[in-house]
């Protein structure tokens, strides 16, 4: 299949009908990884380079991604970079031989789902795919019409977004979620697994270890919250992590609630 670009992406989640993406430039990986994806009913397309990667998810918005990191043209993390920085919330799970942990730390970092190094068994990889799979396509914030506030923070649930001082700021689905659990806390220290728990949801355990202080890292960038000096999220050592100061429950509409103490 040939790809044409086709505009700038956007920020929804692609439909559950949507392929998945397969990149790498190894045809008998792309062959192996197709042939199981397609046993269990999943449609796949497939690219061998970055540059094709990155017009594949232009024209067929996936469902998921599943990307090698050393592509010629343009590499796996820079093909992450771009897609993320164009709004993309499409799940990536990286199939690389570079397995250590700082390579997994660094996919992580840049924006990947999960990380299944080479060599890999093809069983594992479909559940990986399922567990993904099952991770982005339920509601991505509590449904209830309320917002939590924390100093000049607003996240909203009901417009599924976050604002600054009345600024919007982009969050993927997953740290709107992270977010959300911490100020949903008020103030208690959530453990990481207490916090994988709230974004992944219960018993999810292929998550890779600490990944969770990735999106924190993650989350506080984009936040542009200091964690030397932090005003939205602390770390509690040796426990987790907690929202810095009171949290203040309020309707959506502006009808400020007290929050039961």
């Amino acid at each position: 299949m040939s790809f044409t670009l086709a505009g700038p992406m956007i920020s929804a989640m692609p439909s559950p009908d949507a392929p998945i993406l397969v990149v790498d430039d190894d045809p008998k990986i792309v062959t192996l990884v197709r042939t199981y994806l397609e046993r269990e009913r999943y449609r796949v397309v497939t690219a061998g380079d970055g540059r094709t990667a990155l017009r594949a998810i232009d024209e067929t918005d996936p469902r998921l991604v599943v990307l090698d990191l050393m592509l010629p043209e343009l590499d796996g993390l820079s093909v992450i970079r771009r897609a993320r920085a164009r709004g993309s919330e499409t799940p990536i799970l990286i199939l690389s031989a570079r397995g250590s942990t700082a390579d997994r730390i660094l996919g992580l970092s840049e924006g990947a789902d999960d990380y299944l190094p080479k060599p890999f068994s093809p069983a594992e990889l479909v559940a990986r795919v399922r567990t993904i799979l099952r991770r982005s396509e339920r509601a991505t914030t509590p449904s209830a019409d309320e917002e939590l506030v924390l100093g000049d923070l607003v996240v909203d649930a009901s417009r599924h977004e976050a604002r600054i001082t009345g600024q919007a700021v982009t969050l993927s689905a997953l740290e709107l979620r992270l977010l959300w659990a911490l100020l949903d806390a008020d103030g208690r220290a959530l453990t990481r697994d207490q916090l994988l728990d709230a974004i992944h949801g219960a018993g999810e355990g292929d998550v890779l270890d600490r990944a969770i202080d990735v999106y924190i890292k993650r989350l506080r960038e984009k936040l542009g919250d200091d964690p030397l000096e932090p005003r939205y999220v602390a770390t509690v050592r040796g426990v987790g992590y907690r929202a810095v100061g009171r949290v203040e429950r309020r309707a959506a509409a502006g009808r400020a609630q007290a929050r039961p103490s």
